[in-house]
């Protein structure tokens, strides 16, 4: 039977574990993320497919099934995974996706490279994105495809399936037109992304950035815009709209713009951190750690989630304050990135240079200023660690969205705690009392950790709690009906008004 939704992403909607030599297919350990949200739409469609890659060695048999039933408490539903060799990864997922894409993205053109790209390779790829999902998708189906490295899926998609609705979404940012325009292969992904039906961002800065980037590019015949509303203008930030574009006409194609921000499993948080065995772990975090203040900060490493700067700024509060000497503690987790992304090595290697300089010259033999993880930690602990912290620290330098902010409001269910956001994290339009900050700014980034620091826990308690109303009324249920109202909506237009005239 064919799928009347078919999601493209390149990873596997479960983790894989070995077992007694044998392969066994788990649900992700964490029920937050992406991937979780993305299966919340299974259950809700009638059939359902995931088209994802899986490392297989060139010019040998198969040693997986490419196309299996997968049933979970998700539902039931069809996988089917591209055998990918590792030159094919290598090319369109570590090079040409990270060295020379995710810095246009993140609006870093001086660490941008072409020089080991291979494009071709990337383009492949996405076709073999696309044949999958076509063979996948019944008529009529909406095909969904997820993220940069799938640039290229729906140009293939619409010409060898020109009966199906083409969803697609970003879960980075869009940069500015200047920007974006940069990549030598700037017309073959906008011409993808104009086959779209509905392309989607999660906040209106990415959406008026494309809009902007097609009209440098091509002949706009209209754009139809609308207020942002005020859950998330934000004014005065860095990132603040007010007004949206919602469909673009373009060579004589209607295409709809789509921005909404992906909310997170915010019940699910608050029930998790207020079980008995999590209390207790909370409880002994604060043992564990006897200084007055913790700081959290979750991340992974990445040259865009500014955790250099927040190190550096740190550094300098402890030099400021010497009277915090004892009475601080600073959690960083920065995952370390997988093997072969050569862009994130020397992001590692400046974090872990940092934490020793600062432990080694500020700390003392009863007191380290910071503790520092590159393993990931399992998503209830870093709820536990969420709820101990007294301050959750997020300022990257460019950040598509952020759930860790939301998750921190989640975790400490209306009670006090402070979050410091990046102005440029586009969780910040939405979470305005946070104290936004602007990472680039040595001075506001002294200011904020020392409001934080220093805010009253009356004033703490009333912002967590407004932020926790907002994130409790636009969580992951709310976004999930909301696509579901786009797609609703796509697939009850005639083909024939979606189609070039």
């Amino acid at each position: 039977m064919a799928s009347s939704l078919v999601i493209v992403y390149h990873r596997q909607p479960y983790e894989e574990h070995v077992v007694d030599g044998k392969t066994v297919l788990r649900e992700n350990a964490s029920p937050n993320g992406i991937v979780p949200a993305l299966k919340g739409f299974i259950g809700q469609t009638e059939r359902a497919s995931w088209v994802a890659w899986k490392k297989a060695p060139a010019g040998k048999p198969l040693k997986f099934e490419r196309r299996i039933t997968v049933e979970d408490s998700y539902g039931s539903y069809e996988v089917v995974r591209l055998p990918l060799t590792s030159e094919q990864i290598g090319q369109f997922y570590h090079v040409t996706s990270k060295e020379a894409l995710w810095p246009i993205l993140n609006s870093f053109p001086s660490l941008y490279s072409t020089e080991n790209c291979d494009w071709a390779t990337f383009r492949e790829v996405n076709r073999l994105f696309a044949e999958a999902a076509c063979e996948e998708a019944a008529p009529g189906a909406v095909v969904w495809v997820h993220d940069y490295n799938l640039w290229l899926v729906p140009k293939f998609v619409r010409e060898m399936r020109p009966d199906v609705r083409i969803a697609f979404f970003h879960h980075t940012p869009f940069p500015p037109a200047d920007v974006f325009n940069i990549l030598p292969w700037r017309d073959e992904i906008i011409d993808s992304l104009l086959a779209c039906d509905v392309v989607g961002f999660h906040i209106p800065r990415y959406a008026r950035n494309f809009v902007a980037t097609v009209q440098s590019l091509r002949p706009v015949d209209d754009v139809v815009e609308r207020e942002v509303p005020d859950e998330l203008r934000a004014t005065g930030t860095a990132l603040s709209e007010p007004v949206t574009p919602v469909s673009i006409k373009c060579g004589g194609r209607q295409i709809q713009i789509d921005a909404f921000p992906i909310g997170t499993h915010a019940q699910m948080i608050r029930s998790t951190v207020q079980q008995a065995d999590k209390v207790a772990q909370v409880a002994q975090i604060r043992r564990d750690i006897p200084q007055e203040k913790i700081i959290v900060s979750i991340g992974r490493v990445d040259y865009a989630k500014g955790t250099r700067e927040m190190l550096l700024a740190y550094e300098r509060l402890l030099q400021r304050r010497p009277e915090l000497h004892g009475k601080v503690k600073l959690l960083v987790t920065a995952v370390a990135a997988a093997d072969g992304m050569r862009a994130y090595k020397k992001a590692q290697q400046s974090i872990e240079q940092l934490v020793g300089r600062i432990n080694g010259h500020i700390g003392t033999l009863s007191w380290q200023p910071i503790l520092l993880s590159t393993t990931p930690m399992p998503f209830a602990d870093t709820l536990c660690h969420y709820r101990a912290a007294d301050i959750c620290w997020i300022t990257p330098l460019r950040d598509g969205l952020n759930l860790v902010a939301k998750e921190f409001i989640a975790a400490h269910v209306n009670e006090s705690g402070v979050l410091v956001l990046s102005e440029f994290a586009g969780a910040a339009v939405e979470l305005q009392d946070a104290v936004l900050v602007n990472p680039y700014s040595l001075t506001q980034m002294d200011a904020a950790i020392d409001r934080a620091l220093d805010m009253p826990r009356e004033e703490q308690r009333a912002r967590m709690q407004r932020m926790d109303a907002l994130i409790d009324r636009y969580d992951i249920d709310h976004w999930t009906h909301h696509v579901l109202e786009v797609f609703a909506q796509l697939r009850a237009q005639p083909v024939e008004n979606r189609q070039a005239a």
